[in-house]
């Protein structure tokens, strides 16, 4: 059950309308690093974790972050306060309402037109909030990760946005948004951490065969070794005939077809056999007309030009 306090969990301090830094602000209310996107990843993680630790703190964290989402909702109604109600009572001129809105910059007139200075679902590009948004698995050391990397992700776009705006209040709320990214990170990699073992993600093991070996698919200038190639624990291949058919087989696409399938693709094979041999007319080259030589000769469609003929042109 949830239960709505009317505080915000940060003080909202907006020193002047700002249109199209609300605009930009959406990014983190309805886009895909955004904090609808962390409840709603971490929500559902909850509801199916059996770990009760896990499952406690992840309700927690996706509580906080629907927090943070109200917490950029009202940044963004309050940068987009002048312009609503300059819109709904068209105080300006057309002419001057239009330079006003459009000249907030960043496609601001969409979101003011569209949904009327409001806080919209949507990234700051207009794309809708989508669930796909979320990767969650089911499996908590794969999920774990992913959450790391969600975090992270949020706090890049936090440092982008205050390095946007000279507003102080709003660089004070924001700033104290990217702080809790990284919070949330430690909490995270602490849980993943208390899973032992917690790498490969999963149950199964790696085939020893292929699970120590690095594979040198791109070569040439700009080659770099370190430890993610190289030492005790890699096997770098080079090679490219033994980057193929590392499994030791032909490396083609085989499949084992009961006899009736084969007469069958066979049949099919025959009926649509190309023949090298033909050299028909085109209507690509139907539709080119006669074509002059460099001498002055012409060339029918479909027709060729003799040994040693001059080309087209």
């Amino acid at each position: 059950m949830f239960a709505h306090n009317k505080r915000l969990q940060y003080t909202v301090r907006v020193s002047e309308p700002n249109p199209g830094l609300a605009n930009l602000m959406l990014e983190q209310f309805g886009g895909p690093q955004g904090e609808l996107a962390a409840a709603m990843r971490y929500f559902t993680q909850a509801v199916s974790e059996d770990d009760p630790g896990r499952k406690d703190m992840l309700f927690d964290i996706a509580t906080e972050e629907l927090s943070h989402l109200e917490v950029i909702g009202h940044i963004v109604a309050m940068l987009n306060k002048g312009a609503k109600g300059d819109l709904a009572e068209a105080v300006d001129s057309e002419a001057d309402l239009y330079k006003k809105i459009q000249g907030a910059g960043n496609d601001s007139h969409v979101t003011q037109v569209l949904y009327g200075a409001g806080t919209p679902l949507v990234n700051s590009a207009g794309v809708p909030w989508t669930a796909a948004y979320i990767d969650t698995i089911g499996e908590p050391t794969a999920d774990l990760r992913s959450n790391i990397a969600a975090e992270a992700r949020a706090k890049i776009v936090y440092e982008r946005l205050i390095a946007l705006t000279d507003d102080p209040g709003v660089k004070e709320a924001l700033g104290f948004l990217m702080t809790r990214e990284i919070a949330h990170q430690k909490s995270f990699e602490k849980a993943l951490y208390s899973i032992q073992p917690n790498f490969p993600s999963g149950k199964m093991p790696g085939d020893p065969r292929f699970a120590n070996t690095y594979y040198n698919m791109s070569q040439g200038p700009g080659e770099m070794r370190g430890s993610w190639n190289q030492g005790e624990n890699w096997d770098f291949v080079t090679d490219r005939e033994k980057q193929m058919a590392v499994d030791g087989g032909t490396g083609e696409a085989e499949v084992r077809l009961p006899a009736k399938e084969v007469d069958v693709l066979k049949q099919m094979a025959e009926r649509t056999m190309s023949d090298p041999n033909v050299d028909p007319t085109t209507g690509a080259e139907l539709g080119m007309g006669n074509q002059t030589l460099a001498d002055g000769m012409t060339v029918q469609p479909g027709a060729q030009p003799s040994p040693g003929a001059p080309k087209l042109h």
